[in-house]
């Protein structure tokens, strides 16, 4: 095949693809035997599927509805370019008895629109505003591997993981916020077999990097200058008014602990939050900042005590105060990770460990099996034993088994034994 992230090659037979995929997808889900005609990305994929005990006969769970969903979307940063996705989207989709479906960063479906007959059959799988699409809760399908995957991805018909979707093909590309980068969804054309051609992988990658054009343009104008991303990353990404700036590790521990205490610090306080014990002189912490002060000009970086001019929006700030308000569902969707995850810090160390207990706690308060799922499958929470424990205790009793397997293995682990 000239293009793997393209479903069929030219000239290939859709129906005869099909019967050797569904033949693919039952030696897969029944020996665990991978043959060679399926593509890497979605042999990668069901072997994601198949750990996170994804059930081939799966079918999406609705989590946010009514009120709930609501404001959700309203709060959410794509619906700002909703108009423009029906605008580039909206007839294609009517025309074709295709979809429009947009997705927030944990695969939660937020918009399905389009011809009114294909609703009404996507909506018989739980295709709908509000059911989770998540790799993790539904196997491979468009939206939830694009997220997964963080780039354009196109699923044909027996590709799909769970048996029910096979009769469809989606093509999704992820959708970022073109100030921080950060993930904020995907965007996809879902509906019959016509989809698997080079062209909608292409048409929802165009649409997708036309939203984040407008977002760039739509910026809220109350929004800080200033914007630090440090959720995640191992070196954060600063913005000053549209200028994108990767820092080093050092940088990116100093600008996190000057933006949580805009009042300043001192060099004292900041020699403890950086080194702590580690025999550094003031010397050493200063000529750090005068590497800093260079980088971002002497109008940001201010000395005496040390602080920054502006203010400045981070996402772990803007994932506290969503937990502060108890938008529980708003602080998950931010959280890309641990804060600084390599960091060392002790000031650092503190933050990171803060917010991952807020966040952790008001997840096992929620006890929503979704986005329990979220945490208990990323990174940074696959050895969580407390959200697995949670995880078990309100998953479908035909899921429990599991998950329960899974706390044992880290309470054997855990415990040494």
């Amino acid at each position: 095949m000239s293009d793997a992230w393209v479903a069929l090659e030219a000239g290939a037979d859709p129906g005869e693809r099909i019967g050797e995929l569904r033949r693919a997808h039952e030696a897969f889900t029944t020996a665990g035997r991978l043959e060679r005609r399926v593509r890497a990305v979605v042999g990668e994929s069901w072997r994601r599927s198949a750990r996170a005990r994804v059930s081939p006969d799966s079918t999406a769970r609705v989590e946010l509805t009514d009120g709930d969903l609501g404001s959700y979307r309203d709060e959410h940063p794509l619906a700002r370019v909703m108009p423009l996705f029906r605008e580039l989207m909206g007839a294609f989709a009517s025309d074709g008895e295709h979809l429009l479906a947009v997705c927030d960063a944990q695969s939660r479906l937020l918009w399905v629109e389009g011809h009114p007959g294909t609703r009404r059959r996507a909506g018989r799988l739980n295709f709908v505003p509000g059911a989770r699409w998540s790799e993790s809760a539904m196997g491979t399908n468009a939206p939830g591997t694009a997220i997964a995957l963080d780039r354009p991805v196109q699923v044909f018909a027996t590709e799909h993981f769970s048996r029910p979707v096979q009769p469809w093909t989606c093509a999704a590309a992820p959708v970022h916020d073109p100030h921080t980068g950060r993930l904020l969804g995907a965007v996809d054309i879902t509906g019959g077999n016509g989809l698997a051609h080079p062209h909608s992988l292409a048409f929802v990658q165009a649409v997708a990097c036309a939203a984040e054009s407008r977002l760039a343009l739509l910026a809220p104008p109350d929004r800080s200058p200033v914007q630090l991303g440090a959720l995640g990353r191992d070196e954060a990404l600063l913005v000053v008014e549209g200028r994108k700036v990767r820092l080093s590790r050092r940088h990116s521990e100093i600008l996190v602990l000057l933006a949580r205490h805009p009042e300043g610090l001192t060099g004292d306080e900041l020699l403890i939050a950086l080194y702590e014990n580690e025999s550094v002189t003031p010397v050493t912490l200063r000529a750090e900042l005068s590497r800093l002060r260079h980088l971002l000009g002497p109008a940001l970086l201010l000395s005496r005590p040390y602080r920054l001019a502006a203010p400045v929006d981070t996402d772990f700030d803007t994932v506290a105060r969503r937990l502060a308000s108890g938008a529980t569902t708003a602080a998950m969707s931010g959280y890309a990770g641990p804060l600084l995850p390599a960091s060392v810090a002790p000031g650092v160390v503190r933050l990171r460990r803060r917010l991952e207990d807020q966040l952790r706690d008001a997840l096992i308060a929620r006890a929503d099996p979704g986005l329990l799922a979220d945490w208990a499958y990323s990174p940074w929470g696959e050895d969580d034993p407390s959200v697995w424990q949670a995880l078990a205790s309100v998953l479908p009793q035909e899921q429990q088994p599991a998950a329960l397997t899974r706390v044992r293995e880290l309470d054997t682990w855990q415990g040494g034994g």
